[in-house]
């Protein structure tokens, strides 16, 4: 009998094994989609059936950080000699470089990777300080109206952003904000706080009162050990909490969309733009798209350890 019930579990084992990794394929196959078509040339980024097995090349990349145009007529032969080699690869796929002088015209990329950046991170972080504070004031004060008030706080994440896009920018037009970057970040802070509320409060009913308690009895005011016994112990939670609010504010599109139009635009309503001559360059869009996965894909993997825990909701019990 227990044979028996030993080779079912090791039965279900090796089908959970299968099932996992059919799962992680499925997920990854656009992800290799993606860096393929990047490394791709552009004739081969759209065949049917699609090509897989190809010579890799960079110059979607190279072509992803310069302004260029088509050129009207054949390039001289002394010209293309005295042109390095990445500018080359432009010419042989019948564009031109543009220049200011000798300078060579940064697209538009760089500084729209740049705005995600700043934009992403600043409100992540001002999204987990203000929801970690908020969170530790409703897990150990009594607050009136405690149900409500969590409530009200989730309720805003109850309509897509699409929903609220227009009403918002009109606001912000009215008040100078549109196309700005502290526009954005105040967006995004007041779509992550209710998240980081929500799940911080879960990290901080975990932690034991007992512990402040014994901290302000040893002579510590109430932030004093808030910072040195209560953060430490809701690290955890913390990292976790700012890996989510980071991706949703790295990935928003709608109000990056609606709300920016050059100066503060985030890179992904600006990636789509990449037109090649007459056509989508998909072989653009698509290393545009790999280098914006870098970043976040490199954040969470950072905090994948406290990621693991976190998700739990039980890094400390009683």
């Amino acid at each position: 009998m227990a044979a028996v019930k030993s080779s079912g579990r090791a039965a279900v084992n090796r089908l959970a094994v299968v099932g996992v990794i059919i799962a992680t394929l499925i997920f990854l196959a656009p992800i290799y989609w993606i860096a393929s078509t990047a490394f791709k040339p552009r004739a081969l980024a759209t065949t049917v059936p699609p090509t897989v097995l190809f010579q890799p090349e960079i110059t979607s990349f190279i072509k992803l950080f310069v302004k260029r145009v088509q050129m009207n007529k054949a390039v001289d032969p002394a010209t293309y000699a005295a042109a390095p080699w990445w500018e080359q690869r432009i010419m042989d796929n019948g564009e031109r470089v543009l220049r200011t002088g000798d300078n060579v015209q940064l697209s538009g990329y760089p500084s729209r990777f740049m705005n995600s950046l700043i934009i992403a991170i600043t409100s992540t972080v001002l999204a987990v300080g203000m929801g970690t504070f908020t969170a530790y004031g409703f897990s150990r004060f009594r607050v009136k109206g405690e149900a409500d008030l969590l409530f009200f706080i989730l309720s805003t994440r109850m309509l897509p952003p699409i929903v609220v896009a227009i009403p918002m920018f009109l606001m912000y037009r009215a008040v100078g904000l549109t196309d700005t970057h502290i526009g954005l970040i105040i967006l995004y802070i007041a779509f992550n706080l209710s998240f980081s509320v929500w799940l911080m409060k879960g990290f901080m009913d975990e932690i034991p009162k007992e512990y402040e308690e014994a901290a302000l009895v040893d002579g510590y005011t109430r932030m004093q050990a808030f910072f040195k016994i209560v953060l430490p112990e809701a690290a955890t939670g913390i990292a976790a909490t700012a890996v989510f609010c980071f991706i949703t504010a790295w990935n928003e599109y709608a109000f990056a969309l609606i709300m920016t139009n050059r100066r503060a635009q985030t890179a992904p309503p600006f990636i789509p733009s990449q037109l090649g001559s007459g056509l989508p360059d998909w072989t653009v869009i698509a290393a545009g798209t790999f280098l914006f996965l870098l970043p976040v894909a490199i954040f969470t993997f950072a905090l994948r350890g406290h990621l693991l825990r976190g998700v739990t909701f039980g890094a400390i019990r009683k």
